[in-house]
């Protein structure tokens, strides 16, 4: 079971392909040229097909979300993306988070944690940072309504 201590990290590497990269981007609604035309993209000096901000930001929420669901349910409350660099299609990535705080929820038999992430490239460094706060119930503990106690968490 993963551990949700200040200080943990958990990570994960992939590869976005070419197609999975336009396949993405014409999926969010992203008819931006660099993200499914290489040779325009590399003209314009991106050095090919990049991820798009959405693609980036899921692949991050999905390792949250998989990481934490080995736990018991979780809601993600906040994230916050910060896009510095751009990855490109085809170049390994890796895929970070760092737990930052864990507040104890004990009225609803959940934990709040605030978490510090980044998607790095190889060559260039962290593409994108990110910040988020998400909900991780206990997994015999707690009732899980979203309608109204993510809000008392966050209100409290």
């Amino acid at each position: 079971m993963p551990e949700i201590e200040p200080h943990c990290r958990f990570s994960k590497s992939t590869v976005c392909s070419e197609q999975q990269v336009s396949s993405f981007a014409a999926l969010a609604g992203d008819t931006n040229p660099i993200h499914h035309d290489r040779d325009y993209a590399r003209q314009r000096g991106f050095g090919g097909l990049t991820l798009s901000g959405a693609q980036s930001g899921s692949l991050l929420m999905g390792l949250v979300a998989d990481h934490f669901a080995q736990i018991g349910p979780m809601v993600g409350l906040e994230m916050k993306f910060y896009f510095r660099k751009p990855a490109l299609a085809g170049i390994p990535i890796e895929l970070e988070w760092l737990i930052v705080r864990n507040t104890a929820k004990r009225h609803i038999g959940a934990h709040l944690l605030e978490l510090r992430g980044r998607l790095q490239h190889p060559s260039i460094g962290t593409a994108v940072g990110a910040k988020g706060k998400v909900l991780v119930y206990d997994a015999h503990e707690g009732t899980l309504d979203p309608t109204t106690q993510e809000r008392r968490v966050l209100e409290q």
